[in-house]
């Protein structure tokens, strides 16, 4: 009998997608569904990326350079600058969306069997791109009630063993929305350091920060060898079916590393660029613009969240995803329930469950990862239907 491989079967289910069905089967019945699920913002892309891909004037739709068009890698080295990131272009590998930059620096800087501190909860994919990487994630948990600070240095480093390679973070946060600030990344980088450890850094949501100021890791000076900087456009400019993302390090061996894994999949998306390399003309007020409304919706979510009874929302201090805790027994059981059963005035809601954000069994159970990508009524309206549904579910088990 033909049999999937053990990969395939060790490979996580996405939390952020896989109710989808049930979803979709709710509004066959006529039920309109809010989605929080997912970090799919409802604000348009900028229309000077959309006009540069239907200006796009060739006749051949070729190959780009396995590491990118040189154009927009040299566009990017402007961007950075502005973010106090000194790079030249020749340190930045083009990749088809956050997703490949991350698997690409997994499988350039570990071998199978190689470990990786996360601090968790943590961006469900990860556990996906370990599996096909081979690599096994080693959690440190933090705690909704200090609003999912990094732990103590002591936990990350009570973790290391022979095996590990790596410690992963992301800064802001996916899906708690913690903002990890200087003090923070300054003692992780002496434990980087002491051990040889890599640091990826994912900062995918740099832009967003309403706490404080984004400091990166690229700015850690002494452990230039170590930090590989992973980054996308998706969110940064709406523009999440781009599939744009970079993989960034001043580490030539490792860059010359990914850069075959990237010739072995020839080359990053021609339109993608176009629109990423667009994207950087923009004003810098277009991002002040968009902080001001993901901040107006972070604070209509956390305020409705919080005025219900049992439920606690820690303000996140950046990205567009908060991590809330529900009084009910099991959250995947009861986001499955809000599609499955319910309705309030016609309308529904999504969330993630937050035990996938989870490494450690048991954990997440009463938690949720929402998505503060839709406009404020709505969001609202989520709300009424959230709370009503606390109301009734309640009674029910």
């Amino acid at each position: 009998m033909l049999s999937v491989s053990t990969r395939g079967h060790l490979m996580p289910a996405s939390p952020i997608r896989k109710l989808v069905p049930f979803a979709e089967d709710a509004q066959k019945r006529g039920v309109k569904v809010h989605y929080l699920n997912i970090g799919q913002p409802d604000i348009e892309t900028p229309a000077p990326m959309l006009e540069a891909v239907r200006r796009s004037d060739f006749k051949i739709l070729a190959y780009s350079h396995s590491a990118g068009n040189e154009s927009y890698r040299r566009k990017l080295v402007d961007y950075y600058r502005k973010a106090d990131i000194h790079i030249d272009h020749t340190q930045i590998l083009i990749t088809t969306g956050g997703s490949e930059a991350i698997l690409f620096a997994m499988l350039s800087c570990m071998d199978p069997g190689d470990e990786m501190i996360v601090p968790e909860p943590f961006y469900a994919n990860y556990n996906g791109f370990a599996v096909a990487a081979g690599v096994k994630i080693i959690p440190v948990t933090s705690f909704i009630e200090d609003g999912f600070a990094l732990p103590p240095i002591s936990a990350l480093e009570e973790k290391i063993t022979s095996r590990t390679k790596a410690v992963m973070i992301c800064n802001p946060n996916n899906p708690t929305g913690y903002l990890y600030s200087r003090d923070e990344l300054e003692t992780l980088k002496a434990m980087v350091h002491r051990h040889h450890l890599y640091l990826f850094a994912d900062e995918a949501y740099r832009e967003f920060c309403y706490t404080g100021a984004h400091f990166s890791t690229m700015q850690l000076e002494g452990i230039e060898e170590n930090v590989v900087l992973l980054d996308t456009i998706s969110k940064r400019y709406s523009s999440c079916g781009a599939r744009i993302g970079a993989l960034i390090t001043k580490n030539k061996q490792v860059l010359d590393t990914a850069l075959k894994f990237a010739q072995a999949r020839l080359s990053p998306p021609t339109f993608g660029q176009i629109a990423g390399e667009a994207a950087l003309d923009l004003p810098q007020d277009y991002f002040e613009a968009t902080k001001v409304e993901y901040c107006s919706r972070r604070d209509a979510l956390v305020q409705r969240l919080n005025k219900m009874p049992g439920v606690f929302c820690p303000s996140p201090g950046g990205a567009f995803y908060a991590m809330a805790r529900l009084p009910v027994d099991d959250t995947e059981r009861f986001c499955q329930w809000l599609l499955e059963s319910f309705s309030y005035e016609g309308q529904t809601l999504m969330m993630a469950p937050g035990s996938g954000f989870y490494t450690t069994g048991g954990l997440g159970r009463q938690e949720v990862r929402l998505a503060y990508v839709i406009n404020r009524e709505d969001i609202n309206k989520a709300m009424d239907c959230l709370q009503k549904a606390l109301e009734i579910y309640n009674q029910l088990v």
